[in-house]
């Protein structure tokens, strides 16, 4: 009886140490980083073509997760090559002495559902901020997707200087958004 009662609890316990999945292999052609902002009052959209990370999460584990994303800052795409230009240059990304934008996860906090609280760092131009930033995880088999925004002010990061460090024609608050596919493995 004592061996019948073993074999049953190990046999509970495997279905749920066989579904432990950790996300960690980001999809990158399923996934974007994006951006919406207000020039003259009117919203304009643009998004970054390339990114790397390096994401570990097991939704059982969520104070565990961790994640790091560089955004190569010359991919952004503003929907036109002369934008492009503009955006990439001294006065907003200055893409030559600061290539990539960069976030680092410091923590998780689950909020019920599929619901989460992440903060970290971001780091733009040589200038670091803390962020939190509200996100949804949905598993897919497999894989699973991340959504969520949050919103910066450019001025924290000296985006847009000298003519653009005004308001009246750029506006301060700009909303990140992004949509991050990710692989699990067992």
């Amino acid at each position: 009886m004592k061996r019948f009662v073993s074999v049953l609890v190990l046999a509970a316990a495997l279905p749920v140490a066989a579904h432990a999945l950790e996300f960690n292999q980001v999809q990158a052609d399923k996934s974007s980083i994006a951006f919406v902002y207000k020039q003259m009052n009117v919203a304009v959209d643009g998004k970054f073509k390339r990114f790397s990370s390096q994401l570990s999460f097991d939704p059982a584990k969520p104070a565990a997760a961790r994640a790091t994303f560089d955004v190569d800052l010359a991919s952004v795409d503003t929907g036109a090559a002369e934008g492009d230009q503009e955006v990439a240059g001294k006065p907003w990304f200055n893409t030559k002495v600061f290539p990539t934008a960069k976030f680092v996860s410091t923590g998780v906090k689950p909020l019920g559902g599929n619901k989460y609280e992440v903060t970290g760092q971001l780091s733009i131009k040589g200038k670091t901020q803390d962020v939190v930033v509200p996100a949804t995880f949905t598993a897919q088999g497999n894989s699973g997707v991340f959504d969520g925004s949050f919103t910066i002010r450019r001025a924290d990061f000296s985006i847009g200087e000298g003519q653009w460090a005004k308001f009246d024609i750029v506006a301060n608050d700009v909303v990140i958004k992004f949509r991050i596919t990710a692989n699990a493995s067992k």
